[in-house]
C-alpha cells in the first residue's frame, strides 16, 4: 500500500521548536522528491520545502518565510522525511502535509500526499 504518514505535530510556545516526521512505504521513497506544504483556513496551500531525490538530496528548497528557521532532511534507509523547525511563530499554525512526487523508470510517476500533521504555536 502506496502511503505517506506524518508525525510530530503538537502545540509549542512562540520559540519553541519541532520536529515532523513522515515515513513512506508501498513505493521506492529516495527515487521521488519529497515536500512539505502546510495548509491555514482561508488560505491556499503552501510550498514549505522541498529536497531532492537520491543523488540529489543536497538540492533543497524554502519558502522565504521560513528561510534560516526551517530544515528539511530525509533518510532513505528509513524512508522518512523530516522538517526541523525552529523559533517558531504563531503564523507557522497549520496543517503540515509531506508529499513525494516525480517519476522513476521502474514505478512511472507519483504523487502522493500524506494525511497531515497539526502544527499549533501559541502561548
Amino acid at each position: 500500500q502506496v502511503q505517506l504518514v506524518e508525525s510530530g505535530g503538537n502545540l509549542v510556545q512562540p520559540g519553541g521548536s519541532l520536529r515532523l516526521s513522515c515515513a513512506a512505504s508501498g513505493f521506492t521513497f529516495s527515487r521521488y522528491t519529497m515536500s512539505w506544504y502546510r495548509r491555514t483556513p482561508g488560505k491556499e496551500r503552501e510550498l514549505v520545502a522541498a529536497i531532492g531525490s537520491v543523488g540529489t538530496e543536497g538540492i533543497t528548497n524554502y519558502a522565504d518565510s521560513v528561510k534560516g528557521r526551517f530544515t528539511i532532511s530525509r533518510d532513505n534507509g528509513k524512508s522518512t522525511v523530516y522538517l526541523q523547525m525552529s523559533s517558531l511563530k504563531p503564523e507557522d499554525t497549520a496543517v503540515y502535509y509531506c508529499k513525494a512526487s516525480g517519476y522513476y523508470t521502474l514505478e512511472g510517476f507519483r504523487e502522493v500526499w500524506g494525511q497531515g500533521t497539526l502544527v499549533t504555536v501559541s502561548s
